[in-house]
């Protein structure tokens, strides 16, 4: 049974920055692509950014690319969003998933607010 765990997440300043976490388990972590998304209130759920298995690939969506990188460690299972330059409208849940499946993480609660 694959199991997804966020954690990281809480109440940042404009400008500031996060690192969130999300910790695998039940699944040869190494082999997936792996990706990040966001639901803010009353929006539809968007996709942040991918991984690559080997952790040599990225891509992001617009609103976060130059802000946010995505990296992991395979031999800890984990994956990593490291969130910069934080801006209110990154106020969101954000949730780890293993890329085209049904695996999601619970998700994390970020909040961007003076």
């Amino acid at each position: 049974q694959v199991r997804l765990v966020e954690s990281g997440g809480g109440l940042v300043q404009p400008g500031g920055t996060l690192r969130l976490s999300c910790s695998a388990s039940g699944l040869t972590f190494k082999n997936y692509v792996m990706s990040w998304y966001r639901q803010a209130p009353g929006k539809e759920r968007e996709l942040v950014g991918n991984i690559n298995a080997s952790g040599t690939g990225t891509n992001y969506g617009d609103s976060v690319k130059g802000r946010f990188t995505i990296s992991r460690d395979n031999a800890k299972s984990t994956l990593y969003l490291q969130m910069n330059n934080l801006k209110p409208e990154d106020t969101a849940v954000y949730y780890c998933r293993r890329a085209l499946s049904r695996d999601w993480g619970q998700g994390t609660q970020v909040t961007v607010s003076s």
